[in-house]
């Protein structure tokens, strides 16, 4: 095991060199989504880990707000005093926007978490069991405006269609300003009829899956877009990769690719102007050589069971690496994405023989991230 995961380190080394030549030079980057904290799925958010990520990635601000949390009852309100802790204790480099729960106060503690400082709304609806039509939100929206502070809402899986009654709330209160999160892909298309071009409707691309961004670049304006990790669940370099390489494939120009990366991020945060939406970019078409098409099919099959902690019994990691092996014109992409395939299928062939829970949890996620870069290589080759 041991050597497994020294391969799979240095593999993570290597991608993080590979990230600082795809970065535009002394570009500054604004983290659009992370949470700190504990979730009741067992995720963590660790305040120095997390500032040890934007320090060695130059992210310089970010939007955050809390998990989750075992102690979310009542209202939230022990969490988000604990984001606004952390604000504190990040001396300003750190958003922080209260979370609710429309079954809990919600305008009685965005009232006072806005009152003790927090920046921002951030809403759940999946983990708190809500739909997007409750007619509560009309109250939240209500004082996102009125305090002129962002609301940031899930957007992506375990969602019914939520474009018509997002657009109903935005049309409502057109001054409040929505940040959709993961691209909204609960609802991709219709939310780019309903919202693609609104001054005050924004997308963050935290996305696991490249062909997620590629659609979602041709739908939605460049000026709509923020960079986002989703942090502890995204991590580096995997998240900025991704989100930079579909950019260039969809056709971002630097300045585009900035506002991105923190422009429009940060006149958010500052509470000032955001340039007015322009022209979505990339093409309705994807080009992509076969075998390329297939490694990405055999990495979907094999993603829900390495997150499950289940065996690769159906062989989907093994097809994935023969495919790499392949005589084609892409030979060092080929033999980038099956390096970082087979360090996956090593560390994750260990993990039953790990016995305790945290370094096994550690190990699987180290695996996970392995087979996010072998996946976005595969969706975006350079030659």
């Amino acid at each position: 095991m041991d050597a497994a995961l020294t391969r799979a380190r240095e593999l993570v080394t290597f991608w993080d060199a590979e990230l600082r030549r795809e970065i535009p030079a002394r570009q500054d980057i604004f983290d659009a989504h992370v949470h700190l904290g504990n979730d009741i799925d067992g995720m963590r958010g660790d305040f120095d880990e997390m500032t040890a990520l934007f320090d060695a990635n130059g992210i310089s601000r970010c939007f955050f707000f809390c998990m989750d949390e075992p102690d979310r009852v009542p209202a939230f309100r022990a969490a988000n005093d604990r984001t606004l802790e952390f604000a504190e204790r990040s001396q300003g480099r750190y958003v922080p926007f209260c979370r609710l729960d429309l079954t809990e106060g919600p305008l009685e503690e965005a009232t006072r978490s806005l009152d003790r400082g927090a920046r921002g709304i951030k809403l759940h609806p999946r983990a708190q069991k809500f739909d997007v039509g409750d007619s509560r939100l009309d109250g939240v929206f209500a004082i996102a405006a009125e305090r002129r502070v962002p609301i940031l809402i899930h957007g992506g899986r375990g969602l019914p269609p939520i474009a018509d009654e997002l657009g109903r709330l935005v049309d409502l209160h057109p001054d409040a300003q929505l940040i959709v999160a993961h691209c909204g892909i609960a609802d991709m298309g219709r939310l780019a009829e309903r919202l693609g071009g609104h001054p005050n409707v924004f997308f963050d691309t935290s996305a696991w899956n490249p062909f997620d961004l590629l659609d979602f670049y041709r739908q939605i304006p460049p000026e709509q877009v923020l960079y986002a990790s989703d942090y502890p669940y995204g991590q580096q370099p995997s998240s900025l990769l991704i989100a930079i390489r579909t950019a260039l494939a969809s056709g971002f120009d630097e300045a585009q690719l900035q506002a991105m990366l923190s422009g429009t991020a940060h006149l958010i945060a500052d509470g000032k102007p955001t340039p007015a939406p322009t022209r979505p970019t990339g093409g309705d078409d994807l080009r992509l050589p076969l075998v390329f098409a297939r490694i990405h099919s055999y990495i979907t099959m094999a993603t829900p069971l390495l997150w499950t902690r289940q065996s690769d019994v159906i062989g989907a990691l093994g097809l994935a690496i023969n495919a790499s092996r392949e005589e084609t014109a892409f030979p060092a992409d080929l033999g980038r994405i099956r390096e970082l395939l087979e360090a996956a299928r090593d560390v994750w062939a260990a993990l039953p023989g790990i016995v305790e829970e945290g370094a096994r949890t550690k190990a699987a996620r180290e695996a996970f991230r392995l087979l996010h870069l072998a996946n976005i290589v595969t969706c975006t080759p350079h030659e």
